[in-house]
């Protein structure tokens, strides 16, 4: 059975940094595709960053602004969010998805990914 598995979010001070992980079932298939979304209430899930397990090749979106990092370790079968210096408009639930269809790592199509995790809740307040 396919699982992905968030956590590491919190309540963290504006600027400040916070790594979310993604533990992720050994899947039997070689390679997988595992990305970072985002949705805040009212709003649209945003695609955030993904990596690819074949290569380590990343993919990132707009709304990760160059604040945003993504990372894998292998051994550990873990994903991780880096992020740093959250503003106020950053609170949101983050997501990680699965994807073993090898699709290119686009972040602007949720439906590319067919496994999520139930979420982890970041919010940035002082």
């Amino acid at each position: 059975q396919v699982q992905v598995v968030e956590s590491g979010g919190g309540l963290v001070q504006p600027g400040s940094s916070l790594r979310l992980s993604c533990v992720h079932s050994a899947f039997t298939w070689t390679h997988f595709n595992i990305a970072w979304f985002r949705q805040a209430p009212g709003k649209e899930r945003e695609g955030l960053a993904c990596i690819r397990s074949r290569d380590g090749a990343t993919n990132y979106g707009s709304s990760a602004n160059g604040r945003f990092t993504v990372s894998r370790d292998s051994a550990k079968n873990t994903v991780y969010l880096h992020m740093n210096s959250l503003k106020p408009d950053d609170p949101a639930v983050y997501y990680c998805a699965a994807d073993l269809r090898l699709l290119p790592c686009r972040l602007n199509r949720p439906n590319d990914y067919d496994y999520w995790g139930q979420g982890t809740q970041v919010t940035v307040s002082s």
